[in-house]
């Protein structure tokens, strides 16, 4: 009975082998969790700063965030701290956990994922730069749903492949919070703050505990 499950055990070898070759697979669940909760802290960082209420009222006076500088710059910062907590957590826990699987943090497979990943990402941090400048901070919420959703897509053949489905709805969320822009930061708390943590949650049971 051993011998008979022999080639069925040396076939899931292999196919582990070329999986690890062509993947990057150390990417942590937690992540995602700590990802989120950035994104929820820095939400109720804004609502409270700009004394936003979730009334019309309150929807409007986000719309028109762009007439008090200190708002506008407030948020700039807060985007900036969110995205700098998720990278630095993603990278920590990307490594140990590389570390712990035996594989390199920085073998070919991980440059390339790293190359897919940051084309989008770069492009879409410029351009919501430039809209910055101009001042259209209404914009930029569901630009950076939209364009990370792009990376996530992109970047999801060198990595898990469930990576895509966080990329679509990631993109799905960006579409709905363009028609609606008044509530850009609810959307925005919903799909990098909800659907991250849940995705995290997910990932981690199924892969890592």
């Amino acid at each position: 009975m051993k011998q008979a499950n022999e080639p069925i055990e040396t076939l899931k070898e292999i196919r582990s082998l070329m999986e690890r070759s062509s993947r990057f697979l150390s990417l942590s669940g937690l992540s995602g969790v700590i990802a989120g909760m950035a994104a929820l802290a820095g939400i109720a960082a804004i609502y409270s700063f700009l004394g936003l209420s979730f009334d019309e009222a309150g929807y409007h006076r986000f719309l028109n965030v762009e007439s008090n500088p200190n708002a506008y710059y407030f948020i700039g910062i807060i985007l900036l701290t969110v995205l700098l907590v998720s990278i630095a957590a993603a990278t920590w826990l990307t490594i140990r956990k590389a570390n712990q699987d035996g594989q390199s943090i920085w073998d070919p497979t991980a440059k390339r994922l790293l190359l897919n990943l940051c084309i989008p990402l770069i492009v879409g941090g410029v351009y919501c730069i430039i809209l910055l400048y101009h001042q259209q901070i209404k914009f930029i919420m569901p630009l950076t749903l939209i364009f990370y959703g792009l990376a996530l897509i992109n970047a999801s053949k060198y990595t898990m492949a469930h990576i895509r489905y966080l990329g679509f709805v990631q993109i799905c969320i960006g579409l709905l919070a363009s028609l609606f822009l008044e509530y850009g930061l609810l959307f925005w708390a919903l799909g990098f703050g909800l659907v991250h943590i849940t995705y995290g949650i997910i990932s981690y049971y199924k892969y890592e505990a």
